[in-house]
């Protein structure tokens, strides 16, 4: 799974390029017994099998000895944080960190409190196993990696990064009619005018209503002017004699007190 995610794209040339190394451990080379068990049934009873402590241990302190420096060990679990922008902004300024993958019913709660740093989740669902969200995190990390996208600001506009959603994007054509349509759907004219004071405007006001619209719990923590701050008032009130309920509940008004 991870040299299919590895092996492709900007992650590859990462790689190629020497700006991220990725190291891959297999739990079974690092079991005792002839038959390679890494897990075992839970002591209590109950459904599924738990990760044992002792291969676990043996892994992550192999991933430690190939380091210049500790590695900050996180695990993916559903009972971890939810993670975010702001902490693959932190872990990419670690130099070393060890992804440990939940599997079955879980690993043995020994091993957690005793090795495992921090714990992230992707959110409230469960998935079969830690391998996704590791890759999701190291994917999420390594886009901010010096020079691993070409042009910074790739990705310091990205949703999420200053606090706000992304504002939207177009391409050529100008003028495109979808089928089954009877009138063409044009590009925003500001953005076809060359003047980049207009467009970079245009940009902000857009990530700011957009953000109003889908994720206003975000503007509480982003950096707005204060004409920014006027204007998501002035948005707000317009809003609300439309449709009073954002799309996630909440009030940004409200949470500004």
């Amino acid at each position: 799974m991870f040299r299919a995610l590895l092996g492709q794209s900007i992650l590859k040339r990462a790689v190629d390029r020497e700006l991220l190394q990725v190291s891959l451990l297999q739990l079974r080379d690092f079991a005792e017994d002839r038959h390679q068990r890494v897990d075992d049934a839970p002591f209590g009873g109950g459904p599924g099998m738990v990760l044992k402590a002792d291969v676990l241990q043996r892994a992550v302190q192999q991933a430690h000895n190939s380091l210049a420096a500790p590695g900050r060990v996180v695990y993916l679990t559903p009972q971890g944080k939810r993670f975010d922008q702001q902490d693959a902004k932190r872990l990419a300024g670690l130099p070393h960190l060890i992804l440990v993958c939940g599997h079955y019913e879980g690993v043995d709660e020994r091993f957690v409190a005793s090795m495992v740093d921090e714990e992230f989740s992707l959110g409230d669902f469960v998935l079969t196993g830690g391998e996704i969200p590791a890759m999701a995190i190291i994917d999420a990390v390594a886009r901010l990696l010096p020079g691993v996208l070409g042009d910074q600001e790739s990705f310091t506009g990205d949703s999420f990064y200053q606090g706000l959603l992304d504002y939207p994007h177009y391409t050529r054509p100008a003028f495109w009619q979808p089928d089954g349509r009877e009138t063409p759907i044009t590009v925003p004219a500001v953005l076809l005018s060359g003047h980049h004071g207009n467009v970079h405007d245009w940009r902000r006001r857009q990530a700011l209503l957009r953000t109003l619209l889908r994720r206003p719990d975000w503007l509480a923590q982003a950096n707005l002017s204060k004409a920014e701050k006027r204007l998501m008032e002035l948005l707000a009130d317009e809003l609300d004699r439309h449709d009073p309920t954002p799309a996630d509940g909440t009030n940004w008004k409200d949470q500004q007190k």
